[in-house]
């Protein structure tokens, strides 16, 4: 191992340390609440009805073709960056993925993730979020937007950013066929704020 490597993997630990030492202290989370921590900073958002009626359109559709065991959702996942853990409303992990040591998932292994926009911590989605996610390189990063009625699909991540983005009207079929997923997400019953 170089110093180089040696320091990195060092930063690596002490960020993963200083994020349970976080999110130690935010427990217990008040019920009906989601906590992350976005570049370092918490934000703790209520679960809105059409937040929840829109990640529980999504599932059902992904549970199709996935196995429950692959398909999370809220759950603490470390993605690349300076004190980055998100609980993404939707995330599927690769088939044979296993937790780490501290029980955790790991972003080399996620595949797929959705988030569904909230009024207050919308951009994070788009920005450090996303800039995360493509840093990590998942695959496809899908954003639905109730405030625009609109579908965001990101694909092919490089550099910290994805190539690809296709927008698409909330009623509309997300056609993901060719993606990781490789299905068709139907949006006819996503609700707008």
């Amino acid at each position: 191992m170089t110093v180089l490597e040696d320091r990195i993997s060092m930063a690596e630990r002490d960020n993963e340390s200083m994020l349970d030492e976080m999110f130690d202290r935010l427990e217990p989370t008040p019920e009906g609440f989601k906590v992350e921590i976005v570049e370092g900073s918490v934000y703790m958002s209520p679960q809105r009805d059409t937040h929840w009626d829109i990640t529980l359109d999504i599932i059902p559709q992904l549970n199709a073709k996935f196995p429950r065991g692959r398909l999370k959702s809220d759950v603490r996942i470390d993605y690349p960056g300076r004190l980055n853990g998100f609980a993404s409303d939707v995330t599927i992990v690769r088939e044979g993925a296993t937790l780490n040591a501290k029980g955790r998932w790991q972003h080399q292994d996620v595949e797929f993730v959705a988030e569904v926009i909230s009024k207050g911590t919308a951009a994070n989605d788009y920005g450090p979020k996303k800039a995360a996610y493509a840093a990590a390189e998942v695959p496809l990063y899908l954003i639905a937007d109730p405030y625009k009625g609109m579908c965001y699909a990101y694909t092919q991540p490089k550099e910290g950013d994805y190539i690809t983005r296709t927008k698409i009207a909330f009623g509309e079929d997300i056609d993901l066929t060719g993606t990781v997923i490789d299905l068709v997400l139907k949006t006819d019953g996503f609700p707008r704020d």
